[in-house]
């Protein structure tokens, strides 16, 4: 078998970068897969004006090639391959990619991100890359002193229609809501209403995008009269939402509605030892700062229940002698008073049992898995499986009416 990561991070968005910094400074072998260029859709950003310790506005290629380079200087590998099939059941997962090959790691966290959605109106996939974009960073610089039109009215589509305008000759926004209607913050829109390449048109949609090769036009559709009318435009930028890229996660991991993964808090999924971070995960905001958090977090969270897990393995599980598993809490007096009866039982048995104590709040999954419900709670091992158990109240003499039975 080959080498075994740590963690794998599929993925090498602000999600993805953040969790191989965290992961990585853990002292966790960590490796992250990524396709083509780093940083996700922060790196087709061009400017990021609302994410902590930059008030004069930093851009997202510099960005996500920070956190890069932050977190190979802790050693996390960062490899250009495309994953494209996951094993996720049992202690150790696999990735395997486009090219052939296999990772395999205790730990993954997903971070993929999400998509451009697209609206499929008549002749949008067949003008794409000819007129037809979703990337004013990628492709603004093609249509200098040109006319374009943007579609779309929320924060991304107006602070990318701004960015349009130091290029183009006019960006004209499509808005589906009434006259001075947008979805997008205040700041953005305040910026853009004095922007003086902008025009607006209101209360309509994209019906059609025409051009021979080219983009050459665009058909337009009151939404309130049904008028149709065409406008001549040399570009159409599409800025109308993501879709999660979780196409090869459907049946392994729980998803939304809508596609998106479901985690916890802790940014665990349905599957032990999975994790998911950023834009694919169910979350209220999809930003930068939100992604580089949830990366962080997913990290943190890992190493925990690396360490719960391959503790309890070596100390409880790998064990030939038998083991006294003691759940206690530091708020439950009862147990405090337990641990400590405990404690002096195994002195006195230590050719027949050794005892390892449990803190129900540093290890809830340890805790989960077993059902416990009663503070304190003793479970007794023999190879790795449960013998015997005491919950609730835990008296001496149950105690050693138990480990002689198992010693018999």
């Amino acid at each position: 078998m080959s080498e075994v990561y740590d963690i794998i991070v599929v993925g090498g968005g602000p999600a993805g970068l953040s969790a191989g910094i965290y992961g990585a400074r853990s002292r966790l072998k960590t490796v992250i897969l990524q396709k083509g260029t780093l940083g996700g859709q922060a790196a087709t950003t061009a400017e990021l004006e609302n994410y902590p310790g930059f008030p004069r506005g930093t851009t997202g290629p510099g960005l996500t090639e920070a956190m890069a380079e932050h977190a190979m200087s802790f050693g996390t590998e960062i490899i250009n391959e495309e994953v494209v099939k996951l094993e996720l059941d049992g202690n150790i997962k696999t990735a395997r990619t486009k090219g052939g090959g296999e990772y395999s790691s205790k730990i993954i966290i997903l971070a993929p991100g999400a998509a451009p959605r697209t609206l499929n109106v008549k002749g949008e996939q067949e003008l794409r890359g000819k007129g037809v974009s979703y990337c004013a960073t990628c492709d603004a610089d093609f249509f200098e002193e040109l006319d374009v039109v943007v579609v779309g009215n929320g924060d991304a589509a107006i602070e990318e229609a701004i960015y349009l305008t130091k290029f183009a000759e006019t960006v004209a926004i499509i808005v589906i809501h009434d006259e001075g209607v947008l979805d997008c913050n205040k700041v953005s829109a305040e910026k853009a209403f004095a922007n003086p390449k902008i025009k607006w048109v209101w209360n309509s949609v994209l019906e059609e995008i025409k051009g021979d090769g080219i983009v050459e036009s665009v058909v337009l559709k009151n939404i309130k009269t049904g008028e149709l009318s065409e406008m001549e435009t040399n570009g159409v930028f599409f800025f109308v939402g993501t879709v999660p890229k979780t196409e090869m996660l459907k049946g392994k991991v729980d998803l939304n509605e809508t596609g998106h993964i479901i985690t916890n808090d802790r940014m665990e999924t349905s599957i032990p030892g999975v994790y998911a971070a950023g834009d694919v995960r169910e979350k209220f905001l999809r930003q930068v700062v939100t992604a580089a958090s949830d990366g962080a977090i997913a990290a943190v969270a890992a190493e925990k229940y690396l360490a719960e897990e391959e503790g309890f393995q070596e100390q409880v599980l790998n064990s030939e002698k038998p083991v006294m598993v003691a759940f206690w809490a530091p708020q439950v007096e009862e147990s405090i008073a337990a641990i400590s009866e405990l404690e002096k039982l195994a002195d006195q048995r230590v050719e027949d049992v050794k005892l390892v104590k449990i803190d129900t709040y540093r290890n809830q999954k340890t805790a989960t898995r077993y059902g416990i419900e009663e503070i304190p709670s003793v479970l007794f091992f023999i190879k790795g499986k449960v013998a015997a158990r005491i919950s609730g109240s835990i008296s001496r003499e149950d105690v050693l009416s138990r480990l002689d039975a198992l010693n018999k």
